[in-house]
């Protein structure tokens, strides 16, 4: 006989809670508004902007990522602070764009110009693979749940009450060039919508249609599907397939995933493809908090890139063709925020993914005009495609990959990086002489340019060694130093140059810009990035003194009080909530001040990711999971410094134990050892390492990290 104690044990195993239960799909979605978050006094009307990150149901990397609008035009369309529910799309980055096929169930008479619904936070919830709220005009209970390419929605009204959905086909986040819906039998409906891609869809209700009418005003126009109300009080429910290529490849991405499961079905699979994900991390220790924002930023990494091709291998190309690969065919990554992390996380966790993004860009590069995909203002594919193959992702042909590159950095054209003639001609890109510039103002950020293509080209050049091409390599190597050009040793800053080599007179290391020398960055921010050759770096000041008294003040010397939207999140001047100086605190391991780095990196953690008033705030923008990978990496002890080089430097973790299964199974742990912030000893396998570094080949082999501090 099991005694009660016994019992009360085993059951308590049995509800062991889940690594999803520390998620919150929340999180990210509020934006700061008061001025001790923010860093400055708010004059302008207009929102500064939050983590920009949706709230809805996804499952990793998917094509479908069914979220809420509460606001067009507005990052991910969803603003915790918003009290009204446009509808329910399909698509989603957390950036300005995408939100395909908006869907939101209604009754009664409709008003093209006024349907939204008011809904409260207490009626709300979310979870990975779900999202449920209370939709307080129609009196209607939506849930939502997904797989890669289909979504299910799930509508609880009140039996009296008949049933419509409004199909929103006019309206995204990007400008909509044409859209369609019709009716193709009782059960059944489809159409498009073509914005930023051409989205397909095919629909079943388990309520019989009646018609799709047309309503419209003298402002806008909606499509409306009356349902049959026979049934009364069970749900409607709706399961939609999706595709970028045809309605029939829609319905048969449908047929495959989702037809013949019940809705808590879908959202049992998704909730275990998360776990599954999420267990690749497991902490021991630390505190209840610091977990839920470790998994929430673990989760937050992995939407991002997503899938466009079907079950049938089908995708359409950058030529507009459709084409059948044996490859999943993805979005280029967000180049110039993730390459400095999220990229190398999702490799080491999903490496089939990352595989097939960097044949999908391929692809791309070779189907348009001959460059590998950039993205923004940067190029940053090289540090992508340099950093997976050198941790040992080679599923991919890495000549077809270089030829692009080589492009990218020796060839100025369109489609390859801005202003290479003159990066190539003189080691550097001039900018504008002028005066007052305003921060919104579009230049060439000219500075961040070359310093970044500094880098770009020694990523190249670690692929032409790889193949053997020695003469680019030592090409590409010379150029990685021209960072080095817009150093002035007057001032210790990177500093515009003019057309005739001078340096830009209105030169005030405190004002930020959007273009103008720095990318949405300013003087302060844009120091220290040269992550290939920190030695050099350093040795452009007169003493490693001299760096640190730079360092100190950079993160001392008070926020002017700028206002801009992207730019918040301060230490100093130092600003988290943007990606410019994500690798200057590290930039103290290099002077022997290893402490002092981990004491910015504690507060960054502590403070700057579930701020404001609901604790629901980044500090900035996600940009498709580069903020959250930032977290992810530092809270187990491992940062990506130089993300093309296979190699992590040594952080002290939040956690006491981490146990951390690569995507090819291969395990290592983690072990904090001491309480204290200062590192004094690091070891691997029992011995003793030399560097700060550790190299992911090391980690391939399944020992134990030990982090020794005082």
């Amino acid at each position: 006989m099991i005694g009660l104690a016994t019992l009360a044990l085993l059951t308590s195993c049995n509800q062991r809670k889940q690594l999803t239960d520390y998620v919150n799909p929340f999180l990210g979605t509020a934006t700061l508004w008061e001025p001790e978050d923010l860093g400055y006094v708010r004059h302008l009307k207009s929102r500064t902007w939050g983590a920009e990150v949706f709230p809805g149901s996804s499952v990793p990397n998917a094509m479908v990522q069914l979220s809420p609008v509460t606001q067009y035009r507005s990052g991910a369309g969803y603003q915790y602070e918003d009290s009204v529910i446009y509808g329910f799309t399909h698509t989603n980055k957390g950036h300005w764009n995408l939100l395909h096929i908006p869907l939101l169930p209604v009754t009664g008479d409709v008003s093209p110009s006024d349907f939204c619904s008011k809904y409260s936070h207490e009626n709300e919830s979310a979870h990975p693979g779900y999202y449920q709220v209370f939709l307080e005009r129609y009196q209607v209970n939506a849930e939502l749940t997904s797989t890669l390419r289909c979504a299910f929605h799930k509508y609880t009204f009140r039996p009296e009450d008949d049933k419509k959905l409004l199909a929103d086909l006019t309206r995204s986040n990007n400008h909509v060039r044409d859209w369609k819906i019709q009716k193709v039998d009782d059960h059944t409906f489809s159409g498009y919508q073509d914005a930023e891609g051409n989205m397909r869809f095919y629909a079943i209700s388990n309520y019989k249609i009646k018609d799709i009418e047309q309503v419209k005003d003298d402002k806008r126009e909606v499509s409306v599907i009356n349902f049959d109300n026979s049934k009364g009080s069970e749900p409607l429910e709706l399961k939609i397939g999706f595709s970028f290529v045809s309605i029939d490849n829609a319905k048969e991405n449908l047929e495959q995933e989702m037809l013949n499961k019940s809705f808590a079905q879908v959202r049992k699979e998704a909730n275990e493809k998360w776990e599954k994900l999420l267990s690749h991390i497991q902490v021991e220790g630390g505190t209840e908090r610091e977990k839920g924002l470790f998994y929430s930023c673990l989760y937050r990494s992995f939407l991002w890139p997503a899938l466009r091709s079907d079950v049938n291998g089908e995708y359409t190309d950058e030529n507009g063709n459709v084409t059948k690969g044996d490859f999943c065919y993805y979005t280029n990554p967000s180049f110039w925020d993730d390459y400095r992390n999220k990229l190398i996380l999702l490799g080491m966790i999903s490496p089939d993914v990352t595989t097939d993004v960097i044949k999908s860009i391929i692809d791309k590069g070779e189907k348009s005009n001959g460059y590998m995909p950039t993205f923004f203002h940067g190029d940053h594919a090289s540090v992508f495609v340099a950093g997976s193959y050198l941790r040992g992702i080679k599923g991919f042909d890495l000549q077809r990959a270089y030829k692009l590159l080589l492009k990218n950095a020796t060839v100025p054209g369109p489609g390859g990086r801005p202003y290479l003639d003159e990066y190539i001609k003189q080691g550097w890109i001039a900018e504008k002489d002028t005066t007052n510039v305003p921060t919104w103002d579009e230049y060439k950020a000219a500075v961040t340019k070359t310093v970044e293509y500094a880098y770009d080209d020694y990523a190249t050049a670690l692929i032409a060694r790889e193949l053997g091409d020695m003469n680019n390599y030592e090409l590409l190597m010379n150029r990685s130093r021209n960072y080095m050009n817009l150093f002035d040793p007057s001032t210790g800053f990177w500093r515009g140059r003019i057309a005739d080599g001078s340096w830009i007179k209105d030169f005030d290391p405190y004002y930020p810009y959007y273009a103008y020398m720095y990318r949405e960055a300013n003087a302060w921010q844009s120091l220290f990035f040269a992550p290939h050759d920190p030695e050099g770096m350093l040795a452009l000041y007169p003493s490693k003194e001299a760096v640190e008294q730079k360092l100190d003040s950079l993160f001392t010397e008070p926020w002017r009080g700028y206002e801009a939207h992207n730019m918040t999140g301060f230490i100093g001047n130092y600003c988290h909530g943007n990606q410019p100086d994500h690798s200057v605190p590290y930039t103290y391991y290099f002077i022997d001040k290893q402490e002092k780095a981990q004491c910015i990196l504690d507060s960054i953690m502590n403070h700057y990711y579930d701020m404001g008033k609901e604790k629901l705030a980044y500090s900035g923008m996600d940009d498709a999971g580069e903020m959250s990978a930032w977290y992810v990496f530092n809270a187990i002890g491992l940062y990506t410094y130089s993300p093309a080089n296979p190699e992590y430097i040594v952080t002290v973790p939040l956690f006491d134990k981490v146990k951390f299964t690569l995507g090819n199974g291969k395990s290592f742990t983690i072990v904090k050892e001491g309480t204290g912030r200062k590192i004094t000893n690091i070891s691997y396998d029992g011995y003793k390492l030399d560097s700060w570094f550790i190299l992911h080949v090391l980690l391939e082999q399944g020992k134990q990290l030990t982090i020794t501090t005082e």
